[in-house]
């Protein structure tokens, strides 16, 4: 059994008979979501392959099944959407204007199970990178550079 710091937040079920209400059109969009092999993984995955950087996508052997690991160097790279993880969440929360007492609950406790999961991997040895999926699109060289330099720092001891 996993230990917590705090206790898990409780996330009720994503049903009608508990109040919980969605149109068809919506819950097609949402069934097109995808959790991993986003474009902002496969561009940052082509760009660490393009400089000879070997890792493994999606690896369930470590906690919270990273996105990219690089075991060579023992680094970890998560790749965040801003809306499953929480971005900006205090200012974001306010704007969730249907089904709150789900929506609410389940981001915060996708935020505390990423703490955890950062937590169990640290302790394991492993350095630990998250980037959002806009960071990805919007700043690639520079999230490049950030796993370069941890590459680097590990090279260098």
């Amino acid at each position: 059994m996993q230990k917590y710091k705090s206790a898990p937040i409780k996330v009720p079920r994503f049903e009608e008979k508990y109040g919980f209400y969605t149109t068809s059109e919506r819950s097609e969009l949402m069934k097109k979501i995808k959790s991993g092999n986003t474009k902002s993984e496969i561009i940052l995955r082509k760009v660490l392959w393009g400089l000879g950087i070997r890792y493994r996508k999606n690896y369930k052997k470590l906690p919270g099944t990273p996105d990219i690991v690089i075991p060579k160097y023992k680094l970890i790279i998560f790749v965040d959407g801003e809306f499953w993880h929480g971005f900006e969440w205090e200012k974001k929360k306010k704007c969730i204007k249907s089904n709150r007492d789900f929506w609410i609950p389940k981001i915060e406790r996708n935020i505390q199970r990423d703490a955890e999961t950062n937590n169990a991997l640290r302790e394991m040895g492993w350095t630990v990178l998250r980037f959002w999926d806009q960071q990805i699109k919007k700043e690639l060289g520079n999230c490049v550079n950030i796993i370069l330099r941890e590459i680097d720092k590990d090279f260098l001891m």
